[in-house]
């Protein structure tokens, strides 16, 4: 396969890598007295020497004879030398980022390649936002893989986007050299109805002999899983039970085990590992979601590999899941993932394996981070104008719009969302509200919140009404466009004042997240690109972050990235209960159902 994504393919460089191997030609570079981390055979070799030309591995093992005039020595004084971090599945907008600012952040942190899935941004701009990510991560040295977004819109039928992508969109898509795959097929039920789009979009995708990514979201390790992973799909990062990620690595599905900002499935994920004697060769280590205050305070995938050793997966077997195991998924460890001979020398210098400190950093023999700084630069972006104007709500948004009617007279029984926190799921719960001039307002008491979705790409005029329960808020109210996967404009409060306040804020700065209380905006983050991301620095945006984490807590919310947890509220293809712009949809059924319960 043509990897556009190494400095040299080795069919061109094979002569020079033969020659410095033999001691013939000078390396350009060699990394001299390092603790090789071996992924390809789980053990740790001392004293080793790595010889690096045109971007990839030459030798390995005593490199004395391809030393030359110019060569660059690297001692490694007895550190580990492991492959580039992979991150199997991730949307960079999550972080809020734009894609050069998330290399600048996570490269220093050991990561050298993506495998990314930007279905945010193209929910709202389609495949021209697509384009605009693959041009900016272009600019930087970060192996940015694309996997194609697959469901947009995630669930068709039961909200309103901002695009289409069809299965002929898909085949156009596949023939790009910058293309690995497909993105994570949330349409499940389309995939077990046999629906012919669906599976269309599948087929073009293995016609063009790339990866179908997953999202397998039910507790189901039975006939279903099966039938799934028949359809294609290799991968799957919803595993939320020990008994899901054991299931699918025994059918030959990859699992890949998510440690996001919010969602921290890795402590009963992992059990599947550490409490069963199996192969771990089927797993995989991902973010998935990652806010940048986790990516600055905590790292990206050294962080999680430090979080499975500290669940109790051995330090090289966790490291061969965010590695080998990861390049094996996507088909491409014969380029990638291990340092061998003749494979690209991404490479990361570890002071040890406990706390696993990332020292250096190299990306196609070219260091690229040292002591958790970049050592090259990455330049600043420019967006085009549509992209950066996209608050298109079709309505003027007032108090007298959070007004919830009903034709009960004391008290009525409605259906509420119940978050999970840090996890993806949710409950159905039915709860009594009391009625007050005919309308049903929010009751702090019950931490139960009214809930209201809008459309904001095509002026529709549309927005769902719900209740929402398990955050804790007293007081205020939140806002946000980052409303997973529409991202339409998505607002949670105690009070119709504070709902429009916090809603208007949001239509103003063309997007974001937003906390406030009392008629005062206590936090917020504006994310103009797409009401997504935010163009600037990873330290600006984690500042915002870190002053809207703490206007959520003012407002009485002390759940980890409460915002991220929001946001997954209008998601209809998780289960249980969910809220779009249509309304809500029982996604155990896939139906509509009525607020109220009779």
């Amino acid at each position: 396969m043509y990897n556009k994504f190494c400095k040299q393919q080795l069919w061109e460089c094979s002569r020079e890598l033969v020659q410095v191997a033999l001691g013939q030609l000078p390396a350009e570079c060699v990394v001299k007295n390092a603790r090789l981390v071996n992924v390809c055979t789980r053990e740790i070799m001392e004293g080793v020497d790595v010889a690096v030309h045109s971007g990839r591995i030459a030798l390995v093992g005593d490199a004395s004879a391809c030393i030359g005039e110019g060569t660059r020595v690297i001692d490694a004084e007895g550190m580990y030398l492991a492959p580039g971090f992979l991150d199997g599945h991730i949307h960079i907008e999550s972080s809020m980022l734009s894609a050069r600012e998330y290399a600048r952040a996570v490269i220093p942190h050991g990561t050298t390649g993506i495998y990314y899935d930007p279905h945010e941004i193209c929910n709202v701009l389609g495949l021209d936002g697509v384009e605009i990510m693959v041009k900016d991560a272009e600019e930087t040295p970060l192996k940015a893989m694309l996997t194609v977004p697959s469901c947009v819109p995630a669930v068709p039928g039961f909200e309103d986007n901002g695009a289409t992508v069809t299965s002929d969109d898909i085949r156009a898509q596949m023939t790009g050299a910058h293309v690995v795959g497909l993105g994570e097929m949330m349409n499940f039920p389309g995939i077990h109805m046999a629906n012919p789009e669906t599976h269309a979009i599948t087929g073009e995708t293995l016609k063009a002999d790339k990866i179908v990514t997953g999202h397998y979201s039910i507790p189901d390790t039975g006939a279903g899983l099966s039938a799934y992973i028949a359809a294609g799909a290799r991968c799957c990062h919803e595993s939320t039970r020990a008994e899901d990620a054991l299931a699918k690595m025994r059918l030959g599905m990859y699992a890949m085990m998510r440690e996001g900002s919010a969602w921290h499935d890795l402590h009963e994920v992992s059990r599947a590992i550490t409490e069963h004697t199996v192969d771990s060769r089927f797993a995989v280590l991902v973010s998935d979601d990652a806010h940048p205050h986790t990516l600055l305070e905590d790292g990206h995938l050294d962080h999680i590999v430090r979080r499975a050793v500290a669940e109790g997966i051995d330090p090289i077997t966790a490291i061969q899941m965010v590695t080998i195991n990861c390049a094996q998924c996507f088909q491409m460890d014969h380029e990638f993932g291990s340092i061998a001979p003749g494979k690209c020398a991404d490479m990361v210098l570890l002071d040890n394996l406990e706390n696993l400190q990332v020292k250096k950093v190299w990306i196609d023999g070219d260091l690229v981070a040292e002591n958790g700084e970049m050592t090259v630069s990455i330049g600043a972006g420019e967006y085009p104008d549509f992209a950066m104007n996209t608050m298109q709500v079709g309505e003027t948004v007032t108090e007298e719009t959070f007004r919830v009617s009903t034709d009960k007279t004391d008290e009525v029984t409605v259906r509420a969302i119940e978050i999970i926190p840090a996890r993806v799921g949710n409950y159905e719960r039915h709860v009594t509200l009391k009625v007050s001039d005919g309308c049903i307002d929010s009751d702090t008491e019950q931490d139960v919140l009214k809930t209201f979705v809008f459309e904001r790409h095509k002026k529709t005029g549309k927005h769902g009404i719900g209740f929402t329960k398990g955050f804790g808020i007293k007081c205020g109210a939140m806002a946000s466009t980052v409303a997973h996967d529409a991202h339409n404009l998505l607002v949670v409060g105690t009070n119709d004042a504070d709902m429009a306040l916090a809603a208007n804020t949001l239509m103003e700065c063309g997007g974001g997240m937003c906390a406030v209380k009392d008629g005062k905006v206590l936090g917020l983050v504006e994310l103009p690109l797409a009401g997504l991301m935010n163009p600037k620095s990873a330290e600006e945006m984690s500042q915002k972050v870190a002053n809207l984490d703490a206007a959520w807590k003012e407002i009485g919310c002390d759940i980890v990235s409460p915002f991220m947890t929001m946001a997954l509220i209008p998601l209809a293809c998780l289960p249980e209960l969910r809220l779009t712009d249509r309304g809500l949809v029982d996604c155990t059924k896939f139906t509509f159902v009525d607020l109220e319960v009779e």
